[in-house]
């Protein structure tokens, strides 16, 4: 079976092309507009994912010495996202399977990366067995799910306000590092010393300040970006410059520190065999270091995709409607799906 599989749910236009649950292809382009507005400016990711589908398609199947004529199923994000994002990559994609006149499956965009660790490159121990713990994390998601062995899963935790890759971003740009702010703080956290000074960790056992917390799953990183506010307010700049990198790892630190504390924890309370991680904040190397300690000391087994596969990216569109249809969905040739731009779980999980 081919599928193609094509995502534009932010700033990246990505196709890719699976043969038979074997990645062919994985074409991606990063949107470069958005630098100067420190994060992405909707309208102009709509109009560059109007520019850019055609010839990044293209170049998916061109990659997978695939024609048109060949595909059998095609398979897009239909959200969430940025709404008129969604709806370029969504839209192209029902037309072609109309024009074409194959079946058409609309994806989930988080349940995409929650599953990604099927890609075939994706883990080199296999795959995760339910139950397993996804996490889930990104510039606009934060979320556990216990996922069990036929796919179906359940949110347990998510954030309460603002993402960990929001966090990442916002306070990156409070030290003047460029947008994206995530891929900046890594580096330059490798630098500096994660105990320069201890921000905040809501919601957390570590946490002195929290009287919510009882156990539970979900996140906060609005209070980590205010604390880092008020607290650069109260040195000069030429401390700051100093200091960036030990800053940048502090933050860092914090960040980390409550996730891996939420994941591990819900994999003990849940009876879970493994722990899943993905999203473009699994990408960061202080994450994967410190979730390979903490599964390594808990007994799990943990499963993170490769880099090429952390970030938006078509593969995981296809592979998630190849999982599907494995287990019994038959694509429709229906080309009328709405795209929708908050998560939901009603219409997609398996």
């Amino acid at each position: 079976m081919i599928i193609l599989g094509l995502e534009t749910s932010c700033d990246e236009t990505s196709a890719a092309v699976l043969v038979d649950g074997e990645v062919r292809s994985n074409a991606v382009s990063s949107q470069l507009c958005h630098t100067g507005f420190g994060g992405v400016v909707p309208e102009l990711a709509s109009r560059e994912h109007e520019r850019l589908i055609v010839r990044i398609t293209e170049a998916a199947l061109t990659e997978a010495n695939i024609t048109k004529k060949e595909i059998d199923v095609i398979a897009a994000t239909a959200g969430p996202g940025l709404i008129g994002a969604v709806m370029v990559g969504l839209s192209f994609a029902q037309a072609t399977a109309w024009a074409l006149e194959v079946p058409f499956v609309p994806v989930n965009h988080v349940e995409a990366h929650m599953f990604s660790p099927f890609i075939d490159e994706g883990a080199e121990e296999g795959t995760p067995e339910g139950p397993f713990v996804s996490l889930t994390v990104s510039g606009g998601h934060t979320l556990l799910a216990l996922v069990q062995e036929d796919l179906s899963y359940r949110i347990i935790g998510r954030t309460l306000d603002d993402a960990a890759g929001e966090a990442f971003d916002k306070t990156g740009k409070m030290l003047g590092l460029p947008y994206p702010a995530g891929p900046a703080i890594d580096r330059l956290a490798r630098e500096g010393d994660p105990s320069f000074h201890r921000f905040p960790r809501a919601l957390t056992r570590q946490s002195q300040t929290s009287k919510s917390y009882r156990g539970n799953f979900d996140f906060s990183f609005s209070g980590l970006k205010t604390s880092v506010r008020t607290w650069l307010g109260q040195h000069d700049e030429a401390f700051i410059g100093r200091h960036r990198a030990d800053i940048a790892a502090s933050i860092q630190d914090a960040i980390v520190g409550v996730l891996v504390e939420k994941a591990v924890g819900a994999a003990k309370s849940h009876n879970a065999r493994s722990v899943a991680v993905a999203g473009g904040v699994s990408a960061n190397s202080a994450l994967r270091r410190a979730m390979q300690e903490a599964c390594r000391r808990e007994g799990l087994r943990l499963f993170i995709p490769s880099t090429a596969y952390s970030t938006d990216n078509a593969a995981m569109i296809a592979t998630l409607a190849a999982l599907k249809i494995s287990r019994g969905l038959r694509p429709e040739c229906r080309y009328d799906r709405a795209p929708f731009a908050a998560f939901r779980t009603e219409e997609t999980n398996p």
